[in-house]
């Protein structure tokens, strides 16, 4: 019997996925590039321009049962799902994989719909929200094999080791020349980091590059090589810059959240690492919003900067570069279009490659360098095992992104979330998912005090740091036990024993698995 870190029973095989529990023999070096990509007949230099989707479609020579791949940087923006999978099911094309960067909740059409009628039967992505997450955990839509959730950094990983092999690779982008040169910076609708596509571009049998605007070659800047685009298909519009940001919060006027931000920047303050040159990444939440501008005080009243901010880029970011507090943004995905528009005007806010940030297995990744990472979650227990994809009820509410890969890759990982919200605790006993192992979890942030991980690498240097600042820290289990007071006890959530999604780890492992809710 397999059991995972929070010894739940794991299957041996999930359909035709086999699982290699978390903990167990891991990838240890790096990884040699395996691609299935095809070889090109020798190039005349003509376009590659083509008419409709419908017609890449066909010149690719996609067929049922193959894997289609998209990226996520338009986020709520995107209208090239939309019209691919629109096209694909024109043709009758049926049982593909679908594996983009991440399912987000997209308004333009259901993707739940290409599930039910068979169009989809595999899903490979960071999470998988709205409707169609909610209608697989709760059994009204059924797939013969799991969906397969990994976090940012497995993707590139799993790509390069030939676990994921793409066939065709649709890449929306703001701008593209005729013969394959293409941006997210310049454009009518531009998302600014098209980090999440590259490897895409670099690893798929076909590459289709889909955009409202054609530029005169060469395009400038290109952030994809015309080397790696088949073809080139112009539609009315690829997405909307306006929505970029619409998952993505604001600065929060919650009193509760800023007391959060608050105390953590006061951690970073506090720690022994936060001096001239340290590096940090914030995220796009509410509370981690509200920490940037936090920080940036902080960094302004000691006079110290940084090196380099890191990860999703926010607004609240730029204004650190454009004041001179960040040397270098290095930007993986932008998280408004302010945060978009920035890479074309500022030389030292860097488009990068998923893979450079986050990728564990490749020859370096900026995490290596990471000093502090603040981190969101729906739940954590008191091992400080994190949730990130289920919520209260059982139901699909977010996605893995880069929440495990920077908690095991920054000095010190910071996980925010308030104690409760409404009637249901934050802080529990046991995760419902088991995303982020609990031993690469610094510290927990809430609004009712600061759990210090003792079995994290650098706990001594950080109780110490905050000792020397005046910051008393609680116990884990003090915050779990006050939630509960506030709540009561949650009924357990029952489920059946059929598994609906595996969790992977950075290297292939499974962290946990999603069993379908009774509701």
């Amino acid at each position: 019997m397999m059991v995972n870190s929070l010894g739940r029973e794991l299957p041996e095989k999930v359909g035709s996925y086999i699982v290699r529990p978390y903990g167990s023999e891991a990838v240890e070096t790096a990884v040699t590039v395996r691609t299935n990509r095809t070889a090109g007949t020798r190039s005349n230099g003509g376009s590659k321009l083509l008419g409709s989707i419908v017609a890449a479609l066909e010149a690719c020579g996609l067929q049922s049962g193959m894997t289609i791949s998209f990226h996520h940087s338009f986020r709520e923006g995107d209208l090239v799902v939309g019209q691919v999978m629109a096209a694909i099911r024109e043709l009758g094309i049926h049982d593909l994989r679908f594996a983009p960067s991440a399912v987000v909740n997209l308004s333009n059409f259901s993707l739940a719909e290409y599930v039910r009628d068979g169009t989809i039967t595999r899903i490979e992505a960071s999470g998988i929200r709205g409707e169609l997450g909610d209608s697989l955990i709760d059994g009204s839509i059924r797939m013969e094999e799991p969906a397969i959730l990994r976090p940012h950094g497995a993707r590139p990983r799993a790509i390069e080791m030939g676990e994921l092999a793409i066939d065709v690779a649709f890449i929306a982008v703001s701008a593209s020349d005729e013969y394959g040169n293409s941006t997210g910076q310049i454009g009518t609708n531009i998302c600014g980091s098209l980090g999440y596509s590259f490897i895409d571009a670099r690893s798929a049998r076909k590459v289709v590059a889909i955009t409202d605007t054609l530029v005169d070659y060469p395009c400038c800047p290109a952030s994809i090589s015309q080397q790696y685009v088949d073809y080139v298909v112009k539609v009315d519009k690829v997405g909307d810059s306006g929505k970029i940001g619409a998952g993505a919060a604001r600065l929060t006027k919650n009193p509760r959240d800023l007391t959060i931000a608050q105390r953590v920047a006061e951690i970073i303050a506090a720690s022994r690492r936060f001096q001239e040159g340290f590096s940090f990444q914030t995220g796009a939440g509410a509370i981690s919003i509200a920490c940037t501008k936090f920080l940036s005080e902080q960094m302004e009243r000691r006079g110290v900067t940084a090196s380099f901010a890191l990860g999703g880029i926010t607004s609240g970011i730029i204004d650190m570069y454009d004041a001179g507090q960040v040397r270098v943004v290095e930007c993986s995905q932008s998280f408004d279009a302010r945060a978009a528009g920035a890479i074309y005007s500022r030389p030292g806010v860097r488009e990068i490659d998923n893979a450079d940030y986050a990728n564990a297995y490749s020859k370096g990744n900026f995490l290596d360098h990471l000093n502090f990472g603040v981190l969101g979650a729906l739940e954590v227990d008191t091992d400080f095992n994190v949730n990130l994809l289920t919520g209260s009820s059982g139901r699909m509410m977010g996605g893995l992104g880069g929440g495990p890969d920077v908690a095991e890759g920054a000095d010190i990982s910071i996980v925010t979330l308030p104690i409760v919200r409404g009637r249901t605790p934050s802080v529990v006993r046991r995760v419902f998912t088991c995303c982020t192992p609990g031993e690469t979890v610094a510290c927990v942030v809430t609004q009712a005090g600061i759990a210090l991980n003792p079995h994290h690498r650098h706990y001594g240097e950080l109780r110490e740091d905050l000792e020397r600042a005046g910051i008393k820290p609680v116990t884990i289990q003090e915050l779990q036990q006050l939630a509960e007071e506030i709540t009561g006890v949650p009924e357990p959530i029952r489920t059946t024993d059929r598994v609906v999604a595996v969790v992977e780890y950075r290297d292939g492992s499974v962290v946990d698995v999603i069993r379908e809710t009774v509701f």
